[in-house]
């Protein structure tokens, strides 16, 4: 029989380590020799190596036998007693490292299916009123020449002899301080706990099949961009009866030329000549259904907003409809004739205002008077 390597130089540990240190430092070999991660010869050997060590100094009263006899004959059985029972395995290992429970799952469990997502791109106004559409999804189903066994018609899976059908099998290692038992996936059913003798020439074995489903979606009136709606069982094919997953329609709303949206208001500008907002005006404004009047009052500034209740987005949950909120923006004009030019001259005149006799005078100008106290 070949040497024992002393556990704390398997571990890479000094005799004074701490439990922490312990620890980490089987956690890091563990992960580095686990024969699911690390497929090398010998990697399985040195995992077993290391879980031994750890087995050992992990525990108080384990590592201080072992601090004063050391290795010790099996068959002795550390005085008659000796260690037993389920330690865990590589399973068990593997999962805690990557995610799992630790438990052992019953392959043939029914399993659901997984959720899937689909993104729909939707008009601003579709958003608002809602719409009715078919979408076209790939997803995986039940194959409807085996129904999901993945066997040939006329046929069925036999169950695993090696596992019995658990999808796990057992390895007993006797060591110095008593039998230790692991579980792994079975290597001949690879977990599954049946074996396919005569397979589904349809989906070759799997129990599924990719199709092209074609589903009709509501879209209720008021939805906002981002916004989820969840289809039941619409997903991927449940395995072994299990049932189907969800699909989730993310959805995205165009943006509008005219028309912004904040909740279930709605806002946009409309531009105003001077003439109007001075005097004052009756203007026609698009709503999101159709055009209505609005009344500009005289001496109405840039900026200025007015309300129109009612003609917002529908409230997707709730009664009524939100407001549309309209921003008056005064446009200057540009290009002014002669006679124009005159006419606001007089205007500015009449109201006390001084244009410098029709020549624009300079920033720097100003600048100048105003240091000189003009």
């Amino acid at each position: 029989m070949a040497q024992k390597r002393d556990y704390y130089e398997v571990l890479g540990v000094s005799k004074g380590a701490g439990e922490d240190e312990i620890k980490k430092a089987y956690r890091k070999l563990a992960r580095q020799y686990h024969p699911d991660v690390n497929k090398a010869a010998d990697a399985e050997e040195k995992f077993k190596e290391v879980k031994e060590a750890y087995d050992v100094l992990g525990d108080d009263q384990k590592r201080a036998m072992y601090d004063q006899y050391g290795h010790v004959d099996p068959n002795q059985g550390m005085g008659g007693g000796g260690f037993s029972g389920d330690f865990g395995g590589f399973g068990d290992i593997f999962d805690m490292f990557f995610g799992g429970g630790g438990r052992t799952r019953d392959p043939n469990a029914p399993q659901r299916g997984s959720d899937l997502q689909y993104t729909m791109q939707i008009e601003f106004k579709e958003a608002v009123f809602g719409k009715e559409t078919d979408i076209t999804i790939p997803r995986t189903e039940q194959c409807d020449t085996c129904f999901g066994t993945g066997a040939k018609p006329g046929t069925k899976p036999d169950t695993c002899s090696a596992c019995h059908g658990s999808g796990q099998q057992e390895v007993v290692q006797n060591t110095a301080f008593g039998r230790m038992v692991n579980r792994r996936t079975c290597t001949v059913c690879q977990g599954k706990g049946k074996i396919i003798r005569e397979k589904c020439g349809t989906c070759h074995g799997s129990g599924t099949v990719k199709k092209q489903r074609v589903i009709h979606v509501r879209i209720p009136a008021g939805v906002d961009d981002g916004a989820q709606l969840r289809m039941s069982g619409e997903g991927e094919s449940g395995l072994r009866g299990g049932p189907n997953g969800d699909l989730y329609i993310v959805i995205r709303v165009k943006p509008h030329e005219f028309f912004e949206r904040d909740g279930d208001d709605i806002y946009c500008e409309v531009p105003l000549t001077f003439a109007q907002a001075a005097l004052g005006d009756e203007i026609e404004i698009p709503t999101l259904t159709e055009k209505v009047k609005l009344k500009i009052p005289a001496g109405t500034q840039t900026g200025t907003f007015f309300r129109l209740r009612g003609k917002g987005v529908p409230r997707l949950r709730g009664h009524g409809q939100g407001d549309q909120h309209v921003k008056v923006v005064i446009v200057t004009p540009t290009k002014l004739n002669d006679e124009q030019k005159e006419l606001l001259r007089q205007f500015a005149a009449s109201g006390g205002e001084h244009t410098n006799g029709g020549h624009e005078e300079s920033f720097f100008d100003r600048m100048k008077r105003a240091f000189r106290g003009d």
